[in-house]
């Protein structure tokens, strides 16, 4: 006895370290950690050289003398006068919108190396990079760095039962940490961005959908008002309108000084810089050179892209592929020519061979099925023909062929008929006639149209159908005169019944 319970015992705590090497095993691979810069697979890598780029957020260093700025999801910097790129952030994560510190010393920017779109900061020169936020949900991007550089304000998204979601104002401190709550979202489809702190460290400008309907729409009117420029008291708690009207206000950039705001509007067909005195509340365009913005799009990453002052009268911005140096004393821009080595692994595309032909293939779908009169066999579509199927498990058989398709049978009273439709995308639609015993069939109807759900009379000495009057995909031509219409069994003229109603049941 004492050795059959040893035996149980051992077997059972062999059985528990099994377990538990295999749950070890589990756990070691449901630990494994994806890396969004290396995960599995096969890359190959490929290198080229740009001179221009696609919707290009930048910053000017405090100093003056560098711009930072993306470029297909990596991060560089180039002198002021341009020349060689210098990439500081590289990889498969996707990074953008670059902001410096106040004091120059680090760089803010958005990246999903994470798993998601957060904020990240690095050293000016790309090391050191730290993850600042960590949403795994409301993502959040468009940092801009508070004057005293303690402080990030950023865009955090909100989604709900509508994919699109809106966007708050939230702030963190540089070390991290959950945030404080600055601006709240009047629904979950308007969106706002764009932040932009002014150098005495008491407001931050932002940009806010306020077209009228209260939901995201499509084709919006851009020339109309969608966006509005507002701006946020951090000692009050208050918001206020700045700037909108027809053509919108968007991306507001601050100066230095207080004393005039950057935006960009459309007018008319172009995406246009304007300035606004911040005193005397004037408005004036100084740049219509630029790519076409968003405002009728869903801009989540903003409706332009980045722009940024470099001192009280010269504007560094993104337009046309390249950057241009404006002179807002009198229009005149420069561009800042640049290069950018670009190095990026692509991954292997996965393929898998498809016989998109084959000669047989088993249908997963049957449609209009209709059981005989003695309930021996059904006559159902498929493929655009009509096919037959012995009850209970009867092999299907073809009974019309050719190009047409054949749809909507119906049987004649004695079971020797079928009728149904024919349509074409050469000849149109008719109505037609199947013999079942010397599978022939007849075109019945001397006039085209789109004909639906033919039905013989109780006697089988006539057919009623519908007629309709077209639809978006066959077509509008000889649907004229729609309604419910009789024809005799044997073919020739249709007669209208009724205009109105269809779906015709004969009475038995």
């Amino acid at each position: 006895m004492k050795k059959v319970v040893f035996c149980t015992l051992a077997a059972a705590m062999l059985a528990f370290t099994i377990s538990a090497q295999n749950k070890s095993k589990d756990k070691k691979k449901d630990d494994k950690k994806w890396d969004v810069n290396n995960p599995p697979g096969k890359y190959t890598e490929t290198e080229f050289t740009v001179t221009e780029g696609t919707w290009m957020n930048l910053d000017v260093s405090p100093d003056g003398k560098e711009i930072v700025f993306d470029l297909l999801g990596d991060i560089y910097s180039i002198p002021l006068a341009g020349g060689e790129a210098k990439i500081l952030r590289s990889g498969l994560a996707f990074e953008v919108q670059p902001r410096f510190s106040p004091d120059g010393t680090r760089i803010s920017f958005t990246s999903d190396a994470g798993g998601g779109d957060n904020i990240w900061s690095m050293k000016r020169d790309g090391s050191d990079a730290k993850q600042i936020t960590k949403e795994s949900f409301r993502l959040l991007n468009n940092a801009v760095w508070t004057v005293d550089g303690n402080y990030l304000i950023t865009r955090k998204h909100f989604t709900s039962g509508r994919s699109l979601g809106a966007g708050e104002l939230w702030m963190y401190h540089k070390s991290g940490g959950d945030g404080i709550q600055l601006t709240k979202r009047k629904n979950d489809q308007q969106d706002l961005g764009e932040p932009s702190v002014s150098a005495d460290g008491k407001y931050v400008y932002y940009s806010e959908d306020m077209y009228p309907g209260g939901y995201f729409q499509y084709n919006k009117d851009p020339n109309s008002q969608i966006y509005v420029v507002k701006r946020y008291d951090f000692e009050k708690g208050e918001i206020e309108d700045i700037t909108g009207g027809n053509g919108s206000a968007f991306r507001p950039q601050i100066s230095k000084d207080g004393k005039t705001l950057a935006f960009v509007k459309r007018v008319q067909a172009k995406t246009v810089l304007y300035l606004r005195n911040m005193e005397t509340g004037e408005e004036w365009p100084v740049f219509d050179k630029l790519s076409k913005d968003q405002t009728e799009a869903w801009a989540i990453f903003g409706v332009y892209s980045n722009f940024a002052w470099l001192d009280a009268s010269h504007i560094i911005i993104w337009a046309q592929g390249k950057l241009w140096n404006v002179d807002i004393t009198n229009s005149n821009a420069v561009n800042i020519p640049f290069t950018a080595k670009c190095k990026h692994k692509l991954h292997e595309t996965l393929k898998f061979k498809q016989d998109v032909a084959p000669d047989k293939f088993t249908v997963k779908t049957i449609r209009h099925a209709i059981t005989s009169p003695d309930e021996k066999y059904i006559v159902f579509s498929a493929l655009g023909k009509l096919w037959k199927k012995n009850l209970p498990d009867g092999k299907p058989e073809a009974l019309t062929g050719g190009f047409d398709f054949c749809s909507e049978p119906s049987f004649s009273p004695d079971g020797k008929e079928l009728v149904f439709v024919i349509w074409s995308d050469e000849n149109s639609g008719s109505v037609a006639k199947l013999d079942l015993d010397k599978k022939m069939s007849i075109i019945l109807t001397d006039e085209k149209g789109i004909f639906r759900t033919p039905s013989f009379s109780s006697d089988g000495k006539n057919i009623v159908v519908w007629k309709e009057d077209g639809n978006d995909a066959q077509g509008f031509a000889f649907c004229t005169n729609p309604g419910l219409y009789w024809l005799s069994s044997g073919g020739g003229k249709i007669n209208l019944i009724t205009k109105e109603g269809g779906w015709m049941l004969w009475p038995p």
